[in-house]
């Protein structure tokens, strides 16, 4: 069986997927072409996302917490890392780890440090 995977660099900063590496792709992953398509359309998610957060800037007396087109940014931008993280080298992996934007990186099971004594932890 063939290894269809490919490596590909990745700029969430400027939307960008390249097949090589430059000063503005600082994320290699390695993905299949159905992979791809995802990391594609994250990537279109968070552009839409993007758009619409730009949309409702200029309304007065909007508050960020409470508008949901802030919480569906955040999640975009969650999704796509965490998609890059799973499918990252590991110098990808260390470089979001110390971005710090996965809180599930942070204690992600029950067997870690502060969990022992939790009613949940059963």
């Amino acid at each position: 069986m063939q290894d269809d995977k490919q490596h590909l660099y990745v700029s969430v900063t400027h939307n960008l997927i390249e097949q090589t590496r430059n000063e503005s792709t600082p994320f290699e992953v390695l993905v299949d072409d159905g992979q791809l398509a995802t990391l594609q359309d994250l990537m279109k998610v968070l552009e839409d996302g993007d758009d619409y957060a730009l949309q409702r800037a200029p309304l007065p007396y909007k508050s960020a917490d409470h508008d949901e087109g802030n919480a569906h940014f955040t999640n975009g931008v969650t999704m796509l890392y965490t998609f890059l993280y799973d499918h990252g080298t590991p110098e990808t992996r260390q470089a979001i780890e110390g971005m710090n934007v996965l809180p599930k990186l942070q204690d992600t099971d029950y067997d870690d440090p502060g969990y022992e004594a939790s009613p949940m932890n059963k």
